[in-house]
């Protein structure tokens, strides 16, 4: 069975935000608007998304 994965894209500016939030995008591995990061379909990788849900698009694949 081949493991599940979320292409994640980030959409808006970093600029602003506060650190945790910061720390958490570049954790996705994401630096600039428009990067798009493969991360496994797990608990925790939901966790991250959920806290900059407003920063992020999800992609399921």
């Amino acid at each position: 069975m081949a493991d599940k994965t979320i292409q994640v894209k980030l959409v808006r500016g970093l600029s602003g935000r506060k650190k945790d939030q910061i720390a958490t995008v570049n954790a996705l591995g994401l630096r600039k608007i428009g990067d798009v990061s493969t991360q496994p379909d797990n608990d925790a990788t939901k966790g991250k998304i959920a806290k900059v849900a407003h920063l992020v698009e999800v992609v399921e694949g």
